[in-house]
């Protein structure tokens, strides 16, 4: 009796242990499948997107606010073809731009205003600039019910001096008959930092004036007479908006992406060309590239030539020490001087001629 008792029990332990191990492997088998179905993609795909940041080549640059617009564009579009490449450029001012360069705190500095000599021989690196895009400097003016306007040089020269003070003065009315002109008073706005388009902008002025030579001079950074300042074009961009009667020197880009009325300037021989990218084109056309591919339309002499065009450049340095970054900036600087010019006239630039492209192209090269 107790040998079957202890037999039956056996056996049903024996059964409970089986029952159990059935369980046990149902419970495992559902783990498995849940694991391979749901967590393992997940921890691939969490793998993937925590990877591609750190294997991304940063590349840093800092400068001129004329041509960032662009800059930033070529940025995120090559990006999309080129996941590995990461583009992070701030628009702090020509001058800046220089200094950050020349201080190593970026892998490229960019300026409206190519570097001197002196500036060039304090960059223990080497300097190789490269013109990246070209664009025009405007009078940007907000004067309701005047949608067009001529500025002579003598006006240009006159309302920058602080000579002319309203907006019916005669010098302006002389070139603008049949226009209304209100008595309104004019307001000044420039650039308050460092900037590359201060430089081509009194640079043209100082050209056409000797007054203006004499009183304010050419630099990226100048004591006008009158008005305020705005950092960055940005900023004038800014101050010529909020403000009724209020003129100043802005690239065209901004100025049309903003709505701001610009001015007819009369050029070297006397005709009033409107800012646009085909006149500004037609004047830069003109241009002989130097070796050095430093050069100005200081005051360009064509019929046709718009007066304020200029090209803005790229500064690299002529060796890096990381492999890797000097393939990644300068397969950047290769993109946007080839295939990122088509993204220029949307944005208000001007895409660079083709004899241009090939002396930059070269340039590039030499860096190692």
């Amino acid at each position: 009796m107790i040998f079957a008792n202890v037999t039956k029990l056996s056996h049903w332990r024996s059964g409970q242990l089986l029952r159990n191990q059935a369980i046990d492997q149902l419970f495992y088998a559902l783990i498995t499948m849940t694991y391979r179905s749901f967590f393992l993609p997940l921890a691939f795909a969490t793998a993937s997107l925590a990877g591609t940041p750190a294997y991304a080549q940063q590349i840093s640059g800092a400068g001129a606010t004329f041509p960032a617009p662009l800059y930033q564009r070529w940025g995120v579009e090559l990006n999309k073809i080129e996941p590995g490449i990461q583009v992070n450029y701030q628009s702090v001012g020509s001058g800046a731009g220089v200094k950050n360069f020349t201080q190593g705190v970026v892998d490229f500095g960019a300026s409206d205003a190519a570097m001197t000599d002196e500036e060039i021989a304090k960059v223990a690196s080497g300097v190789v600039m490269i013109p990246a895009t070209a664009g025009e400097i405007v009078f940007a003016y907000n004067l309701p019910g005047v949608p067009a306007l001529k500025l002579s040089r003598e006006a240009m020269v006159g309302i920058f001096l602080g000579k002319i003070k309203t907006w019916n003065d005669p010098l302006i009315a002389k070139a603008n008959e049949g226009v209304q002109l209100p008595r309104t008073p004019i307001q000044v706005a420039y650039r308050s930092d460092g900037s590359g388009t201060t430089f081509v902008f009194t640079q043209h002025l100082s050209a056409i004036s000797k007054d203006f030579d004499d009183q304010v001079g050419t630099d990226k950074s100048v004591t006008f007479p009158v008005g305020v300042g705005g950092k960055g074009n940005e900023g004038v961009t800014s101050l010529i908006k909020q403000s009724v009667g209020t003129i100043g020197y802005v690239e065209y880009g901004y100025a049309k992406n903003n709505g701001l009325a610009m001015a007819s300037l009369e050029n070297k021989a006397g005709k009033f060309i409107a800012p646009d990218l085909e006149n500004g084109a037609a004047t830069l056309a003109n241009v002989q590239m130097p070796e050095n591919l430093r050069v100005w339309p200081i005051d360009p002499e064509g019929e046709t030539d718009y007066p304020l065009a200029s090209f803005t450049w790229l500064l690299l340095y002529k060796k890096y020490p990381d492999a890797a970054k000097l393939a990644a900036l300068k397969k950047f600087v290769s993109w946007s001087l080839t295939e990122g010019q088509k993204f220029a006239p949307e944005l208000g630039y001007i895409p660079l001629p083709a004899p241009v492209v090939e002396k930059a192209q070269a340039a590039l090269a030499t860096v190692q």
